[in-house]
């Protein structure tokens, strides 16, 4: 019965912090000309590092294909750049280049300022119990990360 609830409020959550970000990403996207998916795609790959388009594609939620246009348009733009493994020729690698680094700093920095405007609402004792469960709620995810790795 506890695991029925746990799953439930697990669920309900997910949802809640989806349309959040949702309406975070809308916000902070609208100061820039980059489509959602372009930004987040730089932003992840300046904080994750390089990575092939195939993990890319799984971690977004997206096909490669419809992933390919938005690196075509990443990297004529000059914030993204392809190498080839030298190791196996079949694997290509996606880096930010530097200006694709400055650019998705700056969009963190703007995520950040808009994640504060959208809390601003909370009084102080609810922004103390959220950050104690957010930062429980981190505390046991990176633990299952990295038993999971």
């Amino acid at each position: 019965m506890v695991r029925k609830e746990f799953v439930r409020l697990l669920e309900d959550n997910i949802v809640l912090f989806d349309k959040l970000a949702g309406r975070l990403h809308n916000e902070s996207r609208q100061k820039t000309d980059m489509s959602r998916q372009q930004l987040t795609v730089l932003v992840r790959l300046f904080v994750c590092g390089r990575a092939q388009l195939k993990d890319i594609a799984r971690r977004e939620g997206v096909s490669t294909p419809n992933l390919c246009a938005a690196f075509r348009k990443l990297e004529q733009e000059g914030l993204v750049q392809r190498t080839i493994d030298e190791n196996d020729r079949r694997n290509t690698w996606y880096s930010v280049t530097d200006r694709g680094a400055d650019i998705a700093s700056q969009a963190r920095k703007i995520f950040r300022n808009d994640i504060a405007a959208v809390f601003s609402c909370l009084d102080r004792d609810d922004e103390s119990k959220l950050m104690v469960a957010l930062n429980q709620i981190n505390i046991i995810l990176t633990k299952m990360e990295k038993q999971n790795a």
